[in-house]
Order: C-alpha cells, then structure tokens, then sequence
C-alpha cells in the first residue's frame, strides 16, 4: 500500500509531504484545487513521461517520491530479475531536470521506466469512470471469474505450458517446410551422391595422381638422366664406386697409425655402403621406368573426373569434394528419416495436449463452481447500490480452441430490470450503473485476492443521495480489505473516511500553491459541511455533517 507521497516543484506544488494509511482515505477539495495534479504526480512516480512544462521553477529539478509497503505483493523475484534491492518498505523517486531530461529510483537504484510501469500494475489502481469499459472486455471478465475459482497456479500452469506447445507446434512447421524442400531436392542430391560415391575418390588422391602422371609425361627425360647416374656411379675408370674404393685402399694403409685416420676410413666405408644402396636403387628405378600409354590415359581420365567433379561442386581439393559427399549424404538422409522424426515430434505435440487439456477442463471445472457464486455477490452488492433488480446470466462454453488461458468462453450478460432480455454490459448498462458494477467487483475481488491499492477518482460523479449513501457504505466495506483512496465530492462518500485529506490552493508571497492537509475530527466536520452547503457554514450543515460523520 501507499504510505507516504513528497512532491517538491511539480505544477503548482512546491513542496508537498503526506503520509497515508490503509483503510478508507477521503480526499476533498474545491474544483481546481489540484485533486489532478496529485494524481498527475503519482502517475510520474510510477513511470508515466515526464513533462517538462509541469515543473513550478524551470530552473530547479521536481522530484516526486512514493514509499509503498509491498510485503504482501510476492514482488522479491521481480526485484533480484532487475538487480534491486528489495525492501518492504520500497521508495519510488522520479526526477525531471530543467533539461527536461528524467531519471527514475528504485530504493536508490537507476531504473527505466518500464520497471516503474510493471511496479505500477502491481502497486496501484487508478480509476476513474472511463474505466469501466473494462467490464465489457473479455480478458478482464476472466480475471474476475479466475480469481474467485482461484485459478492463478493452474493459469500458470497452463500458459508455460502452451507456450512449450506453440514452440513444438513450431518446429512441426519449420520440420514439414524443409521435408517438403528436402523432397523436391532429393532426386538431384542422390544423383550427386552417387557420382561421388561412384567417383570413390580418397584424400591424398589427387597429389599422387598428378605426380605419376608428371613422370609418365617425361618418361624420356627420366630414364636417360637414371642411366646417367648409374653411369657415373659404377663407371670402373671414372665412376664413383671405382673411387671410393681407391680411397678406401689408400687409408686403410694408415688407419693403424692414429684414431684420427681410422675415423676417416670409418667415414669413407659408410660413404661407399650408402652409394651402393643408391645405386642399387637407380638401377632398380632405370630397369622399372616403362612407358604405358594406356596408364597416361588412365590416370588422365581420373584427373579429369576429379576436375569436373571439383568444378561441379565449386571446390579445390578432394577434401573439400568428401566434405560435400557427406552433406549430401546427411539431406539425403533427413529425407529417408524424416517420417520417424516427424512421428516423433507429433508424440510430443500429442502429450503437450493431453497436459493441456487436463487444465483447461481444471480450470473450466473451477470456473463452472466460482460462477455462480460470483453472480450471486454481484447481484447482492448491487442491490446495496440502489439496483435491486439487477441480474447476470454468466455463460461459460468450453471449446477446443487455445486460448491464452484455457479453452473456455466467457460471456457477461446484464439485465437492469426484471422483465428485460439479457445482454452485453457495454449494450444495455449506463455509464453510472457501469460505474456501480465496477466498484462491486472491485469489493468481491478485494475479498479474494490482494489487489493493488485503488484510487477511485470521482467515480461517484452524477450518483444521487440515496445511492452514494450506499457507494460509500461499499468503498468503506472495500477499506476493510485493502487501502482505498477515494477523490469525492460527495458529502456521504467524505464522511465514510478513516482518514480525511483536503486539496487546496492558497497564495503564498503572490504566488499560487498547492497544498495537502489531513483534517483533524473538527477540521472534518467543517470540510464535510462546506461541501454540504458551500462556504457560509450554517449550523444545520454542521449538524447534518457531525450526524453523517457519526453514521
């Protein structure tokens, strides 16, 4: 709840402090006196734009700060999700600088307004008689049926749950399009496969291939420069071998001398074993080196596939061809598999419904029990407004469709008067027997879920005695079980207050303020018989003011 409101510098406010209290808070005033502009300030606390037109001194910031007990509210999770310190006793500040920049507090914390806002749906409740359109609408009729059905875990419940259906549902589609894709492409992707499975190319293919035909292609060249070689190896006046051997011959005559001279011999012996098994090689290379023009075209005919196949697929290296080979093959086969993935997807889906179904007939069930009951606190609420002839018929169909909070159908229906036909609010109530619905609801709805604070701005405008006789007697019953602030200008709605707050506007140094005050039991008696009679009190209005503050 509201317990504390400071406004410095805001229109025709400059400094303004009041605390507040649960129960039922009157707040009175003379038309123009600034009942709007309290409410036009508590809007900028809890995240409506900021104007820079509303600041009383352009030249200094306006800060307006709100303190809310909100222990009750199960708002800790939402607090840690944005990284704010949780307090039960929370202060809301919003700043608007002369720059006409804004900033918006938490506990101290810089926050954006769209964490004001979601505050705001859970802290306060600002209405006015254009809100009752609210009743015609189907999403808020639910609200009001569910919270009596205590309905708030299964709705929960069933929204997390639906939404894993819209995913899976999802999935399905993204699973059918691409099948369908994949289908049309099929045929063309196995032709592909299996030119490339055909193909049977290996990695480290293509370099062997080109090498052996780099050689067959200067078979000539080769074998002349490996007889060569022979030659100057084993040539017996001129060769290598002949040499060596000399060599060997000469140091082993004095080998026997010194270390030195047998590591050279030793040097030269490993020289000669190494030649042998060079030329041996050599003359093995001359004796195999053959020219194969069937082997030239073979190998050929393979670099070619390969080039094709590389053009084909838009890639260099047999690498990357096995790399498409086994894309391909992996489409191929989504394709082949795609019914069992299908069927599979289609068993989750199927479960998800079950689940589903199990609590929307839950909830339908609980909804079907609360209904009744709902209609007969309306009827009895609004026969203690002045429309004792009153009825609803409240239909409830559940249907196959998915709807966000089950598969129910909700239908208000209103009759004013005995012996007229039923139908919609927004066709057969008026705007003042809307205004008496909404405050019923409102008073059921308090008995069966915390509800935010609500600020009842003039709602009773246009209500005759009798009857705003019993909109207080119903805001006061509200009082009981949350905190009611109501603007009034209403004598018995005034006189129904725990606490009393009076509006009004005084000239200070020859400017125009706006100020607050919470009237003491005397001060009351006096505000609740000037809106009785006007200015000039005359004892009969205090009378009638000290009978109704009794009442």
């Amino acid at each position: 709840m509201l317990t504390a409101l400071s406004i410095s510098n805001y229109a025709l406010i400059k400094a303004l402090q009041t605390d507040f209290s649960d129960g039922l808070s009157i707040i009175t005033g003379e038309t123009g006196a600034g009942k709007s502009i309290l409410l036009g300030a508590l809007g900028l606390v809890m995240g409506n734009r900021a104007d820079l037109n509303s600041l009383k001194d352009s030249d200094k910031k306006c800060i307006i700060e709100a303190t809310f007990s909100i222990k009750e509210y199960g708002l800790k999770d939402f607090f840690e999700q944005e990284d704010i310190d949780y307090e039960e006793e929370t202060i809301l500040r919003r700043e608007i600088l002369p720059s006409g920049k804004s900033r918006a507090f938490v506990n101290d914390t810089p926050v954006t307004l769209s964490v004001l806002n979601v505050l705001k749906s859970q802290l306060i409740d600002v209405h006015s008689q254009h809100k009752t359109a609210q009743l015609s609408e189907n999403k808020y009729q639910f609200q009001i049926v569910d919270a009596l059905a205590n309905n708030e875990t299964d709705l929960l419940l069933f929204k997390a749950t639906l939404k894993t259906y819209k995913s899976l549902q999802k999935e399905l589609e993204v699973l059918l399009q691409s099948q369908e894709a994949a289908k049309q492409e099929y045929a063309y992707n196995s032709h592909l496969f299996a030119e490339l499975e055909e193909a049977n190319f290996k990695e480290g293919e293509q370099q062997e291939l080109e090498e052996n035909l780099d050689k067959l292609n200067n078979i000539e060249v080769i074998k002349l420069a490996l007889a060569e070689s022979v030659a100057l190896a084993t040539n017996e006046q001129v060769g290598i071998q002949d040499s060596l051997n000399t060599l060997s011959h000469t140091l082993q005559k004095i080998s026997s001398f010194s270390s030195e001279y047998e590591n050279y011999l030793t040097r030269v012996e490993s020289l000669k074993i190494e030649l042998d098994d060079v030329v041996f090689e050599l003359e093995k290379a001359n004796e195999n080196v053959d020219f194969d023009p069937n082997e030239i075209e073979e190998f050929n005919d393979r670099l070619q596939l390969l080039y094709s196949l590389q053009k084909k697929h838009m890639v260099s290296s047999i690498e990357e061809l096995l790399a498409v080979k086994d894309r391909l093959d992996e489409k191929i086969g989504q394709v082949e598999n795609s019914t069992e993935i299908l069927e599979e997807k289609k068993k989750d889906i199927l479960k998800i419904e079950e689940k589903l179904s199990k609590i929307a007939s839950k909830l339908h069930a609980s909804r079907k029990k609360a209904i009744p009951v709902l209609t007969k606190q309306l009827e009895e609420v609004l026969s203690k407004l002045g429309m004792s002839n009153a009825s609803f018929k409240i239909q409830l169909e559940q249907t196959k469709e998915y709807f966000s909070n089950g598969f129910d159908q909700l239908n208000f229906l209103f009759a004013a008067n005995k012996g007229t036909n039923y139908d919609e609010l927004k066709k057969v109530a008026s705007g003042g027997e809307l205004s008496r619905i909404m405050l019923g609801v409102k008073l059921i709805l308090s008995k069966y879920s915390k509800l935010p604070t609500i600020i009842f701005d003039e709602i009773d405008t246009g209500v005759s005695g009798d009857v705003s006789n019993k909109i207080a007697d119903v805001m006061a019953e509200m009082g009981n079980f949350m905190q009611v602030i109501t603007i009034t200008h209403l004598p018995q709605i005034a006189a129904k207050g725990n606490n009393h707050y009076k509006v009004y506007k005084k000239d200070v140094a020859g400017v125009t303020n706006t100020f607050l005050k919470q009237l003491s039991a005397e001060e009351r008696i006096k505000e609740v018989a000037e809106i009785l009679g006007g200015k000039d009190l005359t004892a009969s209005a205090l009378e009638h003011a000290k009978e109704l503050l009794k009442a």
